[in-house]
């Protein structure tokens, strides 16, 4: 049984980190590509689930999150993160599916849809759509910039702050899994686990023009495809939903009770069960 970190140095770029597990001669291979201020650590029991079900699970920290090293140049578009998605998915045993939440779901829209078709067998989008409520991201956005520079004197504050955030996490607090999300700097203060220059970057500027070349990619992918939302999600409603299955009419589509943007902390079993039946369902 594989379990274990492994690297990937992109070239003239950072190095990419995930925690991978599962078995020697697995039946293919899974990375599982997290949303924007997240790390690998998003996912729940899902790598241990999908290792326990044959597959080798690679649970990776995209650029400039978590382990991985934050980028020199400061590139942090969706076309650099699908190119590392690209480049890891490479080397894993095939096939190969992609699990992409939010940010990760955008650069996996891109790396199969536009920028290298065929990278991928089967690819999940999770709580993503080209056209996400423009009042959900800006409430992300505001709450991941909050504190950025400054951080938090204790991990109780950054606790606070999520919870004020996403009021359903409340009595939910977990310390020592929050401590996996952030860093300890040197002054003292905890910060989130992300480089800053990821959110200075100007990500969230012409967002037409971006959700049509993710409406544009979307719409090219051939390969078996699963969108799963969270019902009680604020960034994909169901007009999204709709256009989303416009764009890829032979999409199967999950919408997991009790959970928001995050499905796979909110209700991981559900999520889980989710995307394995679609692992093991029929081309």
């Amino acid at each position: 049984m594989i379990s274990e970190q492994r690297s990937w140095q992109r070239p003239r770029g950072p190095v990419l980190r995930a925690w991978v597990e599962g078995p020697d001669a697995p039946r293919g291979s899974v990375l599982l590509a997290h949303g924007g201020g997240q790390t690998r650590y998003a996912w729940g029991g899902t790598a241990r689930a999908l290792a326990d079900a044959g597959w080798l699970a690679v649970a990776l920290d995209l650029r400039g999150h978590g382990d991985s090293d934050w980028c020199p140049a400061g590139n942090y578009a969706n076309e650099a993160f699908a190119d590392d998605l690209i480049a890891v998915a490479q080397t894993l045993p095939q096939p190969c599916v992609a699990v992409g939440a939010s940010l990760g779901g955008m650069a996996t829209m891109v790396a199969e849809g536009a920028q290298a078709p065929g990278t991928f067998s089967r690819v999940i989008f999770v709580d993503v759509t080209p056209r996400l409520e423009a009042e959900g991201v800006a409430g992300i956005v505001g709450f991941m910039r909050a504190n950025m520079e400054e951080g938090f004197a204790r991990l109780e504050e950054a606790a606070e702050a999520i919870e004020a955030y996403l009021p359903a996490r409340k009595g939910r607090r977990n310390l020592e899994g929050l401590r996996k999300n952030l860093r300890l700097g040197e002054d003292g203060r905890w910060r989130w686990h992300w480089d800053p220059a990821f959110m200075r970057e100007g990500r969230h500027r012409d967002r037409e023009n971006a959700a049509e070349r993710l409406e544009t990619a979307l719409a090219a992918i051939r390969c078996p495809v699963l969108l799963v939302r969270g019902r009680m999600s604020e960034l994909v409603s169901e007009a999204g939903v709709a256009a989303f299955r416009s764009a890829a009419p032979h999409a199967a589509y999950v919408d997991v009770a009790g959970a928001g943007h995050m499905v796979a902390g909110d209700r991981n079993d559900a999520f889980t069960e989710a995307i394995l039946a679609f692992l093991h369902s029929a081309p």
